[in-house]
């Protein structure tokens, strides 16, 4: 793990689907879209994360793509969808576990390994960083990390995360509290 240091940056650390793309909704479950044609990013993303950036966050999305490794995606298709997101996001790194929901892989969410493997390269403090997403996986890698965890509750079928730090419903408000938080934390320090 890294650790904190002051020539480390933090770092807001995504989930993509949920977050800030619009996932394919069934039964109250979620689900990502498996076509290029389907993959929308919610409509306040871009300004959420542009806010982010400007509050000197590095932007890391960490999402699990098991559809792949289970042979029901493409990975072509789930590239081309990241591909719209660079153009459209200011993200500086996007980590993707390929491995299919059986596979006994330490990148797949609920292990830390995409946001380890991030804050390695990209020099992340990962104790003055967040973690973003709308499941309870999402909310234990950054617990495992050592991130703070904001969870996007969409009420979703599904058992939600325990004890986030947050809990919002949406990326614009998951924006609205990191960048409040972090002001805090830097006016108590000083």
């Amino acid at each position: 793990m890294v650790g904190p240091s002051s020539s480390l940056r933090p770092a807001v650390f995504l989930d993509r689907d949920g977050v800030i793309a619009v996932p394919e909704f069934r039964d109250r479950r979620s689900f990502a879209p498996k076509k290029l044609a389907d993959f929308r990013l919610y409509p306040e993303a871009a300004a959420s994360l542009d806010r982010l950036k400007r509050a000197g966050f590095l932007l890391a999305v960490v999402t699990n793509q098991p559809d792949v490794g289970d042979g029901l995606t493409a990975r072509s298709e789930v590239e081309a969808m990241h591909d719209v997101m660079r153009r459209a996001l200011p993200v500086d790194v996007i980590k993707v576990c390929f491995h299919g929901h059986a596979d006994r892989c330490q990148c797949r969410k609920p292990s830390p390994g995409m946001l380890l493997e991030a804050a390695s390269e990209l020099g992340i403090d990962l104790t003055k960083s967040y973690m973003v997403g709308d499941r309870a996986s999402d909310v234990e890698a950054g617990r495992r990390s050592g991130c703070v965890t904001v969870f996007i509750d969409l009420d979703y079928a599904e058992p939600a995360p325990t004890a986030p730090d947050y809990v919002v419903r949406s990326v614009a408000e998951a924006a609205d509290v990191i960048i409040i938080e972090s002001a805090l934390i830097m006016k108590e320090a000083s």
